[in-house]
């Protein structure tokens, strides 16, 4: 089954971790993920684990976007075989680390879906040619974002770092916009409307034309919903030209 919710994927992954780096008194419980994240990374035995937030487009659907905690693994391929990946690939880190395609490899583990990608030793990395089922065509390739920037380096180089939002993004170099959704979350009433502001990651410009739940976006990139019944609610911007966004997940009440 392929990963979509954030709740579930987040407490399967931390739970355990989470519980023993807790604080032994209530009297400050402000902020204790974040401090326990970092706490947890700290540790001696999670000292290269990281935790991101990985996010895969696939050609026409999302393929899993939720946290991850991965680190450095031999990566094995169909069509590359086995290699170390850990960011010192080439030299381009002098300590190890955990990199994007660390990322992807654990969730295809996690969530079920395989990947492909060739081996360059001129470049010491994986270039990836496939993800579920979208693979690369003569003229669509799988591309890879940090923090909705495209990476100097590839996916065996580059180190992430804590939190980082980690995107692979199929045919990514054709793509006008990298669509975003503000806010990620929501909570309203029947009957209530809800604004949400699309933009592009990359440059931070609005996009007007999206279409978000039969909406679309208007010259400033906003768009309004309603909604009419109870429930939890995920949707995604889309444009024709443009990498769909992330999710919005709105709870109605």
């Amino acid at each position: 089954m392929l990963c979509h919710h954030r709740a579930i994927c987040f407490a399967g992954l931390l739970i355990a971790g989470i519980a023993s780096a807790l604080p032994k008194t209530p009297s400050d419980l402000s902020n204790v993920v974040p401090r326990t994240l970092e706490a947890l990374e700290a540790r001696s035995e999670f000292a290269i684990l990281q935790l991101v937030n990985l996010r895969i487009e696939g050609e026409t659907s999302t393929f899993y976007e939720a946290p991850i905690i991965s680190g450095p693994r031999n990566i094995t391929t169909a069509s590359g075989g086995t290699h170390l990946c850990d960011g010192t690939n080439l030299n381009a880190n002098p300590k190890p680390g955990n990199t994007p395609t660390d990322a992807l490899d654990a969730a295809s583990k996690l969530a079920g879906f395989t990947y492909d990608g060739t081996f360059d030793a001129e470049f010491d990395d994986f270039f990836i040619t496939r993800i579920s089922t979208s693979a690369e065509t003569s003229t669509m390739f799988w591309g890879l974002l940090v923090n909705f920037q495209f990476t100097p380096v590839g996916g065996c180089q580059f180190e992430t770092k804590l939190g980082d939002n980690v995107l692979w993004a199929f045919d990514a170099f054709n793509k006008v916009y990298f669509l975003k959704v503000e806010p990620e979350a929501a909570l309203v009433k029947v009957g209530e409307s809800l604004t949400v502001t699309v933009t592009d990651g990359t440059t931070g410009v609005v996009v007007p034309g999206a279409e978000i739940d039969g909406v679309v976006t208007n010259a400033a990139g906003m768009a309004t919903l309603t909604f009419a019944h109870v429930g939890v609610f995920r949707f995604k911007a889309t444009r024709s030209d443009s990498l769909r966004s992330n999710a919005l997940t709105v709870a109605v009440v």
